[in-house]
């Protein structure tokens, strides 16, 4: 089917689902307006509207990415694309209200009227002074590249790319309102951006399912049962992160008493009763469209979720206006002001290692990682299949090592001491990434998940082959690109500036460690990966790159030595920790801990690499002595041959003797019997 025939055939018909969705937004703006009540009821309006837009975009590109299959071309079939369609008209709103809020979110800190902010030249001198306003712009300009991509765009692996770029454009706002400031920011914020995920998948693949049911679309039924998979984890994400999020922000005492404590209470049991009422539905309607293949039963149901969907954002912005109580609580010192908690001291040996913080982006992360590899290597066992011990082991320390640099006394103090920060970066670019491409996860999952088949719509192991022969896989693991991102990565960072901005915000931290790992990985994958690269090297090759890197990694350490300039001076002088006198001496000590954290490293390279070469010679040589004795030693008589044609022109040459056999002690094919008495193996003159 060409783009054209794609586009004509996915005008959908009038579904009905548009006047449901108005009203639903409307009693959704409607209740969260009379909740919060005076001058900031229109941005609560704004926010409501905007939130909408927002998941209606998400869940949209999730049925065209996940949900439903392309064409065997890699093109969109008729239902996703008239899912992008609608994340194009979707993602125009999610525009207007983020360019909408920025003004209404500076009147409402300003305690301004609206009217006030009407001179450009005035908004634009105080729009930079409050953080979210600023949030809001950049998820403007973030969304208006969405709704063009999903005007131009007609393929299944760009639509994915949309789709984890409209997941991304909610970070902005998520990491800048009331979960961003005072204390246990860190947690607040981290369990925040789970709960805004998991909502937006939710609430925007429930409707995205339903107008595909209304369409009467294909493959109902697949999308169906995959969406009642992702629903079930969206819920419990939901339901787990929005209580640490609540017990962060709220002393239990005032859950009762306060305005804010009441709203958590009533998003509370809307969550709850969702989850029970919406399995209960899915569970009956998933069963009859698998069955009939029809989704008049599945939208019959499920109406009612989306309304009470639709109202729980209603509640989630009211609360999201509403600021946390500050009766009987303390103020926050300066250091648990700026990195979102206190230090009990100086970071002995033993508050390295016993004095954690969880991570809930990195620890979760991890540990959920190191158990589902674990899964496919029982579900691999289970049906024969041998897998490596050492690939396990590789695997499951170095998700330990990202958990442990994020989450022990090691992330705990990173935000807070260069030096500190210096060895958490170290584990997350240059060892856990070695021990990662050592597991070969890509190679587990292409072996532990299930074919399609031919004619089967695609499933995760064809994405996993997807995203591996996709062109930003083979330009991120292209050997020259490769060694510019990892090396260049501690220049820029350090040396331009973007370090000292970066240490004010938590999100900034989460997007460092993100970049170590990323680059570590796409550096060491076409060294000493197991799995295939995408760009493959020779051997010299891989060890050239690597030893291409090291004087960048060691100059850059002597630079940190000698610097007569501190990093971060201003963020790390306000904190004023007694146990760092001098912050040159510290960053000085940062430096040498680069310098020599190289070591350690390339010997664990090293010493892979000959592994890696000594099993590659033995599977040639094996494969040679399979080739001799199936056609009994063909290439070796005609080597001989050679020499001796070669002898008779002139001159004497050797006769190629065929190795030995040395598993079974006998000589291979052509080879002379030992005479007895010569101490040929088992001769009388043995011993």
């Amino acid at each position: 089917m060409s783009p054209t025939e794609v586009r004509s055939s996915a005008r959908p018909a009038r579904t009905g689902l548009i006047p449901l969705l108005a009203v639903g937004v409307a009693v959704a703006a409607l209740l969260a307006a009379g909740l919060v009540g005076g001058p900031a009821a229109g941005l609560v309006v704004v926010r409501v509207v905007t939130e909408s837009a927002a998941v209606l975009t998400i869940g949209s590109l999730l049925l065209a990415a996940f949900l439903v299959p392309p064409q065997e071309s890699g093109t969109l079939a008729a239902d996703g694309y008239a899912a992008l369609r609608t994340a194009a008209w979707a993602s125009l709103v999610w525009t207007a209200g983020a360019v909408l809020s920025v003004p209404y979110t500076v009147a409402d800190a300003l305690g301004q009227p609206l009217s006030a902010l009407l001179d450009l030249s005035v908004l634009f001198e105080v729009v930079d002074v409050v953080e979210q306003s600023r949030a809001w712009m950049v998820t403007a300009v973030i969304v208006v590249l969405l709704a063009l991509g999903c005007r131009l765009v007609l393929s299944w692996g760009w639509t994915t790319v949309l789709f984890f770029v409209s997941v991304f454009a909610l970070v902005p706002v998520a990491v800048t309102g009331h979960s961003s400031g005072g204390g246990s920011h860190d947690v607040a914020t981290n369990s925040l951006l789970y709960h805004l995920v998991a909502a937006a998948l939710w609430v925007g693949g429930l409707i995205a399912l339903l107008a595909h049911g209304r369409r009467r679309g294909a493959h109902l039924g697949l999308a169906a049962s995959r969406f009642s998979s992702i629903a079930l984890v969206c819920w419990i994400v939901m339901a787990v992160s929005g209580v640490v999020n609540a017990y962060v922000r709220l002393p239990l005492d005032q859950l009762l008493t306060s305005e804010y404590g009441l709203l958590v209470l009533g998003k509370t049991a809307a969550l709850l009763a969702l989850g029970v009422f919406g399995y209960l539905q899915r569970a009956k309607g998933v069963k009859q469209v698998v069955a009939t293949g029809s989704g008049r039963a599945l939208v019959r149901l499920a109406g009612v979720e989306v309304l009470l969907m639709l109202a729980t954002i209603g509640l989630a912005a009211a609360l999201s206006r509403t600021p946390p109580p500050t009766e009987g609580r303390t103020l926050p010192s300066p250091v648990e002001l700026r990195i979102g908690y206190d230090l009990a001291g100086e970071p002995t040996l033993y508050r390295i290692l016993f004095d954690w913080r969880f991570d809930l982006v990195y620890g979760t992360t991890f540990l959920a990682a190191a158990v589902v590899y674990l899964l496919g290597v029982r579900r691999l066992r289970k049906r024969g299949d041998a897998w490596p011990v050492g690939r396990t082991i590789a695997w499951v320390l170095g998700c330990l090592t990202v958990v442990f640099a994020t989450s022990s006394g090691l992330g705990r103090y990173s935000p807070a001491m260069f030096s500190v920060h210096m060895q958490a970066h170290m584990l997350l670019a240059m060892l856990a990434p070695i021990l990662l491409v050592l597991g070969a996860p890509v190679t587990m999952a292409l072996r532990a998940l299930p074919v399609a088949g031919r004619g089967n719509p695609p499933g995760p192991r064809e994405w996993v082959l997807a995203l591996v022969h996709s062109p930003v896989a083979k330009v991120l693991t292209n050997p020259f690109v490769a060694l510019a991102f990892f090396v260049g990565s501690f220049y820029g960072l350090y040396f331009s500036g973007l370090y000292d901005v970066a240490l004010d915000h938590h999100w900034a931290h989460l997007a460092m460690n993100a970049h170590f790992l990323m680059a570590g990985y796409v550096f060491y994958w076409p060294v000493i990966g197991v799995d295939p690269a995408p760009n493959k090297l020779p051997p010299l090759g891989k060890l050239g790159l690597l030893f291409a890197s090291l004087p960048f990694h060691a100059f850059f350490g002597v630079v940190l030595m000698s610097a007569q300039y501190v990093i971060g001076s201003d963020f790390y002088r306000k904190l004023s920790l007694p146990w760092v006198p001098s912050l040159l001496e510290d960053q000085r000590l940062g430096g040498g801990i680069a310098w020599a954290a190289g070591e350690l490293p390339l010997l664990v390279v090293m010493v892979a690499l000959l592994a890696q070469w000594a099993r590659s010679d033995s599977r040639d040589a094996k494969r040679a002595d399979r080739k001799a004795d199936a056609d009994g030693g063909a290439d070796l008589a005609a080597y001989n041959e050679m020499l001796r044609r070669m002898a008779g022109k002139g001159g004497s040459v050797a006769v190629a003797e065929p190795k030995a056999d040395t598993e079974t002690g006998n000589a291979g094919p052509g080879a002379a019997k030992p005479k007895p008495g010569t101490g040929g193996a088992g001769g009388p003159g043995e011993g």
